[in-house]
Protein backbone atom coordinates (compact mmCIF):
# COMPACT_ATOMS: atom_id res chain seq x y z
CA UNK A 1 0.00 0.00 0.00
CA UNK A 2 1.21 3.57 -1.29
CA UNK A 3 0.73 5.07 2.16
CA UNK A 4 3.35 2.76 3.82
CA UNK A 5 6.01 3.83 1.92
CA UNK A 6 8.38 1.42 3.04
CA UNK A 7 10.83 3.11 0.57
CA UNK A 8 11.21 5.56 3.09
CA UNK A 9 13.66 3.59 4.96
CA UNK A 10 17.08 2.06 3.98
CA UNK A 11 17.57 -1.22 2.49
CA UNK A 12 19.67 -3.36 0.78
CA UNK A 13 18.41 -6.01 -1.48
CA UNK A 14 19.83 -10.16 0.13
CA UNK A 15 16.95 -11.87 -0.31
CA UNK A 16 14.97 -13.93 -3.71
CA UNK A 17 11.68 -12.24 -4.35
CA UNK A 18 8.99 -13.06 -3.87
CA UNK A 19 9.16 -16.06 -2.66
CA UNK A 20 6.77 -19.02 -4.52
CA UNK A 21 3.00 -19.40 -2.73
CA UNK A 22 2.39 -23.14 -3.00
CA UNK A 23 -0.72 -25.32 -2.75
CA UNK A 24 -0.16 -28.42 -1.23
CA UNK A 25 -2.74 -30.88 -3.03
CA UNK A 26 -0.96 -34.34 -2.00
CA UNK A 27 -0.95 -33.13 1.73
CA UNK A 28 -4.51 -32.56 1.54
CA UNK A 29 -5.16 -36.11 -0.02
CA UNK A 30 -3.32 -38.02 2.29
CA UNK A 31 -4.23 -36.04 5.76
CA UNK A 32 -7.79 -34.23 4.70
CA UNK A 33 -8.40 -30.91 6.02
CA UNK A 34 -7.87 -27.84 4.55
CA UNK A 35 -6.04 -26.92 1.10
CA UNK A 36 -2.68 -25.55 2.74
CA UNK A 37 -0.58 -23.19 0.92
CA UNK A 38 3.09 -22.30 1.66
CA UNK A 39 4.92 -18.89 1.38
CA UNK A 40 7.92 -20.44 0.97
CA UNK A 41 10.01 -18.45 2.73
CA UNK A 42 12.27 -21.13 3.42
CA UNK A 43 13.50 -20.20 0.00
CA UNK A 44 14.79 -16.36 0.55
CA UNK A 45 18.32 -17.37 -0.60
CA UNK A 46 21.56 -16.84 2.00
CA UNK A 47 22.68 -20.08 3.42
CA UNK A 48 19.37 -22.09 2.88
CA UNK A 49 17.27 -19.40 3.31
CA UNK A 50 14.79 -18.15 5.81
CA UNK A 51 12.50 -15.59 7.49
CA UNK A 52 15.21 -13.18 8.93
CA UNK A 53 16.53 -12.34 5.68
CA UNK A 54 13.58 -10.26 4.83
CA UNK A 55 14.65 -8.24 8.37
CA UNK A 56 17.61 -8.26 7.59
CA UNK A 57 17.25 -6.00 4.17
CA UNK A 58 16.02 -3.45 6.54
CA UNK A 59 18.45 -3.62 9.71
CA UNK A 60 21.71 -3.92 7.37
CA UNK A 61 20.27 -1.14 5.28
CA UNK A 62 20.08 0.57 8.35
CA UNK A 63 23.90 -0.52 9.63
CA UNK A 64 24.78 0.44 6.13
CA UNK A 65 23.32 3.81 6.31
CA UNK A 66 25.31 4.90 9.58
CA UNK A 67 28.68 3.71 7.87
CA UNK A 68 29.07 0.83 10.47
CA UNK A 69 32.47 -1.20 10.36
CA UNK A 70 30.86 -4.61 11.59
CA UNK A 71 27.72 -5.79 13.00
CA UNK A 72 26.84 -8.16 15.79
CA UNK A 73 23.87 -10.15 17.07
CA UNK A 74 22.54 -12.75 19.62
CA UNK A 75 20.64 -15.88 19.44
CA UNK A 76 20.47 -19.39 20.69
CA UNK A 77 23.36 -21.84 19.88
CA UNK A 78 21.45 -23.04 17.17
CA UNK A 79 19.93 -19.91 15.82
CA UNK A 80 18.95 -19.30 12.28
CA UNK A 81 18.87 -15.50 12.83
CA UNK A 82 22.26 -15.77 13.50
CA UNK A 83 23.02 -18.16 10.79
CA UNK A 84 21.73 -16.31 8.22
CA UNK A 85 22.95 -12.45 9.62
CA UNK A 86 26.76 -14.07 9.05
CA UNK A 87 25.67 -15.22 5.43
CA UNK A 88 24.08 -11.19 4.82
CA UNK A 89 27.58 -10.36 6.41
CA UNK A 90 29.82 -12.13 4.01
CA UNK A 91 27.65 -10.85 1.00
CA UNK A 92 28.37 -7.60 2.09
CA UNK A 93 32.13 -7.84 2.90
CA UNK A 94 30.96 -7.01 6.71
CA UNK A 95 32.75 -8.70 9.64
CA UNK A 96 30.09 -10.21 11.51
CA UNK A 97 30.15 -10.98 15.41
CA UNK A 98 27.72 -13.57 16.91
CA UNK A 99 26.74 -14.00 20.62
CA UNK A 100 25.13 -17.41 21.09
CA UNK A 101 23.71 -18.38 24.19
CA UNK A 102 22.99 -22.29 25.71
CA UNK A 103 19.32 -22.06 25.94
CA UNK A 104 19.19 -25.83 25.06
CA UNK A 105 20.05 -28.09 27.62
CA UNK A 106 22.14 -30.14 25.38
CA UNK A 107 26.04 -30.86 25.44
CA UNK A 108 26.07 -33.97 22.79
CA UNK A 109 28.30 -33.34 19.86
CA UNK A 110 24.94 -33.20 17.34
CA UNK A 111 23.78 -30.26 18.68
CA UNK A 112 27.33 -28.12 19.67
CA UNK A 113 28.99 -29.03 16.27
CA UNK A 114 26.53 -29.43 13.44
CA UNK A 115 23.36 -27.38 11.89
CA UNK A 116 23.51 -23.43 12.49
CA UNK A 117 27.12 -23.55 14.54
CA UNK A 118 28.43 -25.22 11.24
CA UNK A 119 27.43 -22.70 9.05
CA UNK A 120 28.09 -20.01 11.08
CA UNK A 121 32.15 -20.81 11.24
CA UNK A 122 31.98 -21.26 7.70
CA UNK A 123 30.47 -18.45 7.16
CA UNK A 124 33.15 -16.79 8.53
CA UNK A 125 31.68 -15.20 11.72
CA UNK A 126 33.62 -14.82 15.22
CA UNK A 127 31.47 -16.70 17.36
CA UNK A 128 31.56 -16.59 21.21
CA UNK A 129 29.08 -18.54 23.36
CA UNK A 130 27.66 -17.60 26.62
CA UNK A 131 25.51 -19.35 29.27
CA UNK A 132 22.95 -16.54 30.67
CA UNK A 133 20.76 -13.87 28.86
CA UNK A 134 22.71 -10.99 30.95
CA UNK A 135 26.09 -12.23 29.51
CA UNK A 136 24.80 -12.24 26.15
CA UNK A 137 23.65 -8.22 26.63
CA UNK A 138 27.34 -7.98 28.18
CA UNK A 139 28.88 -9.00 25.03
CA UNK A 140 26.69 -7.64 22.97
CA UNK A 141 27.23 -3.99 24.83
CA UNK A 142 31.43 -5.02 25.29
CA UNK A 143 31.89 -5.51 21.01
CA UNK A 144 29.95 -2.60 20.37
CA UNK A 145 31.87 -0.82 22.72
CA UNK A 146 35.34 -2.14 21.33
CA UNK A 147 34.86 -2.58 17.75
CA UNK A 148 31.49 0.19 16.44
CA UNK A 149 29.52 -2.90 15.39
CA UNK A 150 25.87 -2.11 15.14
CA UNK A 151 24.09 -4.17 16.82
CA UNK A 152 21.20 -6.04 15.55
CA UNK A 153 18.67 -7.42 18.16
CA UNK A 154 17.89 -10.85 19.15
CA UNK A 155 15.68 -12.42 16.17
CA UNK A 156 15.94 -9.07 14.01
CA UNK A 157 12.83 -8.00 15.80
CA UNK A 158 12.35 -4.14 16.12
CA UNK A 159 10.38 -2.12 14.58
CA UNK A 160 13.08 -1.38 11.55
CA UNK A 161 12.87 -5.07 11.23
CA UNK A 162 9.52 -5.70 11.36
CA UNK A 163 9.31 -3.79 8.17
CA UNK A 164 10.54 -7.02 6.39
CA UNK A 165 7.63 -8.52 7.61
CA UNK A 166 5.33 -5.71 6.82
CA UNK A 167 6.69 -5.70 2.81
CA UNK A 168 6.22 -9.91 2.88
CA UNK A 169 2.36 -9.12 3.89
CA UNK A 170 1.74 -6.62 1.35
CA UNK A 171 3.36 -9.37 -1.19
CA UNK A 172 1.49 -12.45 0.53
CA UNK A 173 -1.44 -10.34 0.13
CA UNK A 174 -0.71 -9.68 -3.80
CA UNK A 175 -0.44 -12.99 -4.41
CA UNK A 176 -3.24 -14.00 -2.93
CA UNK A 177 -5.24 -11.64 -4.89
CA UNK A 178 -3.46 -12.48 -8.09
CA UNK A 179 -4.27 -16.10 -7.55
CA UNK A 180 -7.74 -15.82 -6.55
CA UNK A 181 -7.05 -17.32 -3.20
CA UNK A 182 -9.94 -16.43 -0.21
CA UNK A 183 -7.33 -17.84 2.51
CA UNK A 184 -9.53 -17.93 6.02
CA UNK A 185 -6.07 -17.59 7.89
CA UNK A 186 -2.11 -16.85 7.92
CA UNK A 187 -0.24 -19.32 10.48
CA UNK A 188 3.45 -18.55 11.33
CA UNK A 189 5.64 -19.82 14.33
CA UNK A 190 6.47 -16.97 16.50
CA UNK A 191 9.34 -16.51 18.79
CA UNK A 192 10.88 -13.10 19.00
CA UNK A 193 7.18 -12.16 16.88
CA UNK A 194 8.78 -9.38 14.57
CA UNK A 195 7.49 -11.75 11.06
CA UNK A 196 3.78 -12.35 13.39
CA UNK A 197 3.77 -8.53 13.92
CA UNK A 198 4.99 -7.18 10.25
CA UNK A 199 2.43 -9.60 9.07
CA UNK A 200 -0.27 -8.40 10.96
CA UNK A 201 0.91 -4.85 9.89
CA UNK A 202 1.06 -5.49 5.84
CA UNK A 203 -2.06 -7.87 5.48
CA UNK A 204 -4.58 -5.96 7.43
CA UNK A 205 -3.22 -2.24 5.37
CA UNK A 206 -3.91 -4.87 1.92
CA UNK A 207 -7.48 -6.14 3.00
CA UNK A 208 -5.78 -9.62 3.39
CA UNK A 209 -6.79 -12.44 6.08
CA UNK A 210 -5.92 -12.98 9.55
CA UNK A 211 -2.72 -13.93 11.22
CA UNK A 212 -2.72 -16.71 14.28
CA UNK A 213 0.68 -16.88 15.90
CA UNK A 214 2.07 -20.52 16.97
CA UNK A 215 4.33 -20.03 20.27
CA UNK A 216 7.18 -22.05 19.77
CA UNK A 217 9.40 -20.11 23.03
CA UNK A 218 7.68 -18.12 25.23
CA UNK A 219 3.86 -19.00 26.77
CA UNK A 220 1.08 -17.32 25.20
CA UNK A 221 0.27 -14.04 27.32
CA UNK A 222 3.95 -13.43 26.98
CA UNK A 223 4.26 -13.51 23.19
CA UNK A 224 0.99 -11.76 22.54
CA UNK A 225 2.85 -9.12 24.59
CA UNK A 226 5.78 -8.61 22.57
CA UNK A 227 3.39 -8.94 19.34
CA UNK A 228 1.59 -5.94 20.67
CA UNK A 229 4.80 -3.78 21.72
CA UNK A 230 6.49 -4.47 18.36
CA UNK A 231 3.32 -3.87 16.51
CA UNK A 232 2.72 -0.23 18.09
CA UNK A 233 6.31 0.51 17.61
CA UNK A 234 6.45 -0.24 14.21
CA UNK A 235 3.19 1.18 13.38
CA UNK A 236 4.21 4.12 14.75
CA UNK A 237 7.42 4.68 12.62
CA UNK A 238 5.18 3.50 9.55
CA UNK A 239 2.73 6.38 11.05
CA UNK A 240 -0.25 4.49 10.48
CA UNK A 241 -3.14 3.26 13.12
CA UNK A 242 -2.51 -0.25 14.69
CA UNK A 243 -3.87 -2.97 12.63
CA UNK A 244 -5.47 -5.88 15.25
CA UNK A 245 -3.18 -8.19 16.79
CA UNK A 246 -2.92 -11.77 15.65
CA UNK A 247 -3.90 -14.80 17.73
CA UNK A 248 -1.49 -16.25 19.85
CA UNK A 249 -1.41 -20.43 20.08
CA UNK A 250 0.57 -21.82 23.07
CA UNK A 251 -0.68 -25.30 22.74
CA UNK A 252 2.43 -26.35 20.79
CA UNK A 253 5.42 -25.68 22.60
CA UNK A 254 5.70 -29.08 24.45
CA UNK A 255 8.31 -29.28 27.42
CA UNK A 256 10.45 -26.47 26.19
CA UNK A 257 11.77 -23.91 23.46
CA UNK A 258 14.29 -26.29 21.05
CA UNK A 259 12.55 -29.52 22.47
CA UNK A 260 11.36 -31.42 19.69
CA UNK A 261 7.66 -33.07 20.28
CA UNK A 262 5.99 -36.02 18.75
CA UNK A 263 3.23 -34.10 16.88
CA UNK A 264 6.56 -31.44 15.60
CA UNK A 265 7.92 -34.65 14.08
CA UNK A 266 4.76 -36.05 12.31
CA UNK A 267 4.29 -32.40 10.91
CA UNK A 268 8.03 -33.23 9.58
CA UNK A 269 7.09 -36.29 7.80
CA UNK A 270 4.04 -35.25 6.74
CA UNK A 271 5.20 -32.28 4.71
CA UNK A 272 8.34 -34.20 3.37
CA UNK A 273 6.12 -37.69 2.06
CA UNK A 274 3.67 -35.36 0.39
CA UNK A 275 5.44 -32.67 -0.74
CA UNK A 276 8.95 -32.81 -0.24
CA UNK A 277 9.37 -29.96 1.67
CA UNK A 278 11.21 -29.97 5.44
CA UNK A 279 10.15 -28.23 8.56
CA UNK A 280 12.54 -27.80 11.77
CA UNK A 281 11.81 -29.44 14.63
CA UNK A 282 11.81 -25.91 16.92
CA UNK A 283 10.25 -23.46 15.04
CA UNK A 284 7.92 -24.31 11.37
CA UNK A 285 7.60 -28.25 12.84
CA UNK A 286 5.52 -27.05 16.17
CA UNK A 287 3.22 -24.46 14.00
CA UNK A 288 3.01 -26.59 11.22
CA UNK A 289 1.52 -29.23 13.97
CA UNK A 290 -1.22 -26.80 14.79
CA UNK A 291 -2.26 -26.06 11.11
CA UNK A 292 -2.43 -30.24 10.92
CA UNK A 293 -4.43 -30.20 14.20
CA UNK A 294 -7.26 -27.53 13.81
CA UNK A 295 -9.31 -27.64 11.63
CA UNK A 296 -10.24 -24.39 9.28
CA UNK A 297 -13.39 -23.78 7.16
CA UNK A 298 -11.62 -22.51 4.43
CA UNK A 299 -7.63 -22.07 2.67
CA UNK A 300 -4.91 -21.80 5.26
CA UNK A 301 -1.40 -20.36 4.14
CA UNK A 302 1.65 -21.52 6.54
CA UNK A 303 4.42 -18.78 6.13
CA UNK A 304 7.25 -21.41 5.92
CA UNK A 305 10.37 -19.37 7.92
CA UNK A 306 13.05 -21.85 6.99
CA UNK A 307 15.41 -23.38 9.88
CA UNK A 308 16.16 -26.54 7.60
CA UNK A 309 19.82 -26.57 9.32
CA UNK A 310 18.22 -27.39 12.85
CA UNK A 311 17.55 -30.69 11.09
CA UNK A 312 21.16 -31.92 11.54
CA UNK A 313 21.19 -30.53 14.94
CA UNK A 314 18.49 -32.91 16.22
CA UNK A 315 19.60 -36.40 14.15
CA UNK A 316 18.82 -38.38 17.70
CA UNK A 317 15.29 -36.97 17.76
CA UNK A 318 14.52 -37.84 14.55
CA UNK A 319 15.41 -40.67 13.49
CA UNK A 320 12.58 -41.49 11.03
CA UNK A 321 9.99 -43.84 11.12
CA UNK A 322 9.55 -46.33 8.33
CA UNK A 323 7.17 -45.35 5.68
CA UNK A 324 4.10 -47.20 5.17
CA UNK A 325 4.50 -50.37 2.63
Amino acid sequence: MDELRLDRFPRVALAHLPTPLEACHRLRREVGGSLVWLKRDDCTGLATGGNKTRKLEFLLGRALAADAPAVVTTGALQSNHARQTAAACAHLGLPCHLVLRRAVARDDEHYLTSGNVLLDGILGATVEIVDTVEEADEAMTRIVSTTGAAAIPFGGSDAVGVLGYVAAGLELAEQLAAAGIEAAKVVTAASSCGTAAGLAIGLAAAGGPPVEAVAVSDDGPMIHATTVALIEQTSELLGIGAPPVPTVIDRHIGPAYGVPTEEGRHAIEALARTEGVLLDPVYTAKAFAHVLAVPSEGDVVFVHTGGMPDLFAYTPALTPSPPPR
